[in-house]
């Protein structure tokens, strides 16, 4: 029975995109684009909008909890490329994790006289078992609870955005101030991770009322929202704080932010809502890839294990326990700045694959190609100039990505090979389905 109405729909898509963030990238923007931070959030937001018009249209004729696995599955059908992507994703979901963990400990230090390594690594540790152990214990708490933090986090931000309004200094926004044409565009591919949570709508298609009207409504509507909350939030960080002081607290921007309207009490009310949208996204996202690690399974792209419940759970214990050992490697490991590039550039490419895919399919799904073709331009020239910065500045992270596509491409021609026993016999997989 299909229960959730349009309101319901465009809170999965604002609570997947304004999750952990915005708070732990804002930073990283105001360090490239400066004055111009509004217009890298900007154009994060159209490359977002111009992909969310795909999911809409394959959304709706494909309704099915897999949702981009199911669309990559049609497109491409049972072949090493749609393996691999699907397994990109799982991986990326990890990135995420890692990402808000992080953002969780830098805001989390705020509360504590001396900040240290043992003390940062012991956040982001924390952060990620307590989640893992509420999804194995309580997993419909996640749900009950996403929903109240949702709300919470999007009302303190807005509280910041009116409070803050009048301190704004337009000098500070001049295009005096701005980043090279480049360093903006770069910036807002860096922090495109904020946008990626809207194909979560995707999974609820299934149990979303009036689909035909409402998913594509729900992408779009959230979408928007979301752009304009964070143009909006661009603005009055920039506008009323230095940048100098910005750079100092880098890690935290959004804190710092609200200190000229609302003092001391705005940075410690700020620092609370990171701190809880950060844990819910975690939450949250440990829920969604380990289902999403039991749906590849069943497509037979993962091992069986990953399908295995404990008993008295719903959710994958399997999956819980690979998708929080993962990401404990990762966000101990690489910096702040590593995982948001890392998270960006795997979903452009994955937001890159839908896009074809719907080009591909686009008989079937209705859609127009000039759209489609625009959308899959963005996605790729987005990752090509990100990817190129990258290089240059943090070849690093550039590494990690690569090994992130070498081991997806390895380990489903591997598993095929020796696991399943041909890389196209799929025992789950259906065309026709």
């Amino acid at each position: 029975m299909r229960s959730i109405g349009l309101i319901g729909a465009v809170s999965i898509g604002i609570g997947g995109m304004v999750g952990g963030g915005i708070f732990a990238v804002l930073g990283e923007a105001v360090s490239l684009a400066h004055g111009a931070t509004a217009v890298a959030f900007t154009i994060a937001g159209i490359v977002a909008l111009l992909t969310a018009y795909s999911y809409a249209k394959l959304s709706v004729a494909y309704q099915s909890e897999g949702g981009t696995v199911t669309f990559i599955d049609k497109a491409f059908g049972d072949n090493i490329l749609s393996g691999s992507v699907n397994l990109m994703l799982w991986l990326s979901y990890l990135v995420t994790i890692s990402l808000y963990a992080t953002a969780f400990a830098y805001y989390g230090e705020n509360f504590f006289p001396h900040k240290t390594t043992l003390l940062h690594h012991g956040l982001i540790t924390v952060s990620i078992v307590v989640p893992a152990i509420i999804n194995l214990v309580s997993a419909s708490f996640v749900g009950k609870s996403e929903t109240v933090i949702v709300v919470l986090k999007v009302a303190i931000l807005l509280l910041v955005i009116v409070a803050g309004a009048s301190y704004v200094d337009p000098s500070r926004l001049s295009p005096e101030k701005w980043g090279t044409p480049l360093s903006i565009v770069t910036a807002g591919m860096i922090i495109f991770v904020a946008y990626e949570g809207f194909e979560l709508i995707a999974n609820a298609a299934e149990d979303i009322k009036n689909p035909l009207k409402n998913l594509p409504r729900a992408f779009y509507l959230s979408v928007l929202i979301v752009i304009a909350l964070y143009i909006a939030i661009s603005i009055i960080t920039v506008g009323s704080v230095s940048e100098a002081k910005l750079m100092e607290a880098k890690d935290y921007a959004l804190a710092i932010a609200a200190e000229p309207s609302l003092g001391h009490n705005g940075f410690v009310l700020v620092s609370i809502a990171a701190l809880l949208s950060t844990f819910s996204a975690i939450n949250a996202t440990i829920y969604g890839n380990a289902r999403l690690g039991y749906i590849i399974a069943k497509y037979g792209m993962l091992p069986k294990s990953l399908m295995d419940e404990k008993s008295g759970s719903t959710v994958p214990f399997k999956g819980v326990l690979y998708t929080v050992l993962l990401s404990l490697f990762l966000a101990n490991s690489i910096d702040l700045t590593q995982i948001a590039i890392i998270g960006s550039a795997g979903f452009l490419l994955i937001f890159f694959i839908v896009n074809v895919s719907a080009y591909k399919l686009h008989k079937e799904i209705h859609v127009n190609r000039s759209i489609v073709m625009l959308s899959l331009v963005f996605t790729l020239l987005s990752l090509v100039v990100l990817m190129l910065h990258t290089y240059k500045t943090n070849p690093y992270a550039i590494m990690i990505f690569m090994g992130f596509i070498i081991i997806s491409l390895l380990f489903e021609i591997i598993y095929g090979h020796y696991v399943r026993g041909s890389l196209f016999n799929r025992p789950y997989f259906h065309k026709g389905d």
